[in-house]
């Protein structure tokens, strides 16, 4: 096996193992045996175990950054996006969110990387803020950024921008987090996205299309 792909197997096996049994529960003897390798064999490709997490947190952000690129989603740069959200429809806003939702639930390692998180803020202050700047503060900025933008163009209704972002974040979080705990929910959860979705373009949207200001 070439050392590139051993290194991605033990990042694979160790998350799937953390995502499971929580970090504190897996040692690296554990992550060397499901690679298929001897521990001291491991230790020529991470000095050890926080290594390799630190390594699945930066191969998780990468992925997460080429992946949603494909459906113009930055979310470490709101600008880049600006365009795509000034005049999208009700349907095309739901569109994006859906693949967004589809991705995060169905991305193996997407979806071990938040189980995992989700695991080790109650054991860690250090970690439990990782979890809140990934999966709450960093999003709410994005969203608050593209509303700004939308504002000062006139394209949505004049509203403090940071709370239109928890307004629409927060159900889709909700929604997604019913889906980890309860996957035979997901129907279920997307009717209610789309249902969100639609009441928050209502609310956000002048009634007759014209732009906020214009006579």
């Amino acid at each position: 096996m070439k050392q590139e792909d051993t290194k991605r197997r033990i990042l694979e096996k160790a998350l799937e193992l953390f995502s499971t049994r929580g970090y504190d529960s897996v040692s690296v003897g554990e992550i060397a045996q499901a690679v298929g390798i001897k521990a001291p064999s491991l230790y020529n490709h991470f000095p050890g175990k926080r290594a390799i997490f630190d390594a699945i947190v930066e191969a998780t952000a990468a992925q997460y950054e080429r992946d949603t690129d494909r459906i113009d989603i930055h979310v470490q740069n709101a600008e880049r996006d600006i365009p795509v959200f000034a005049e999208i429809t009700a349907d095309g806003l739901f569109e994006k969110v859906r693949q967004i939702f589809d991705y995060s639930l169905h991305n193996e390692t997407i979806r071990r990387f938040r189980r995992m998180m989700t695991i080790e803020q109650f054991r860690s202050p250090e970690l439990a803020a990782l979890y809140s700047q990934r999966y709450v503060d960093r999003v709410l900025r994005y969203h608050a950024g593209i509303f700004r933008d939308l504002i000062a163009a006139g394209e949505i209704r004049e509203e403090d921008p940071d709370t239109l972002a928890l307004l629409y974040v927060a159900p889709v979080l909700t929604l997604i987090g019913i889906c980890d705990r309860q996957p035979e929910r997901e129907d279920e959860c997307l009717r209610k996205l789309r249902e969100h979705v639609e009441l928050f373009f209502r609310m956000t949207h002048p009634a007759d299309g014209r732009k906020e200001g214009e006579p």
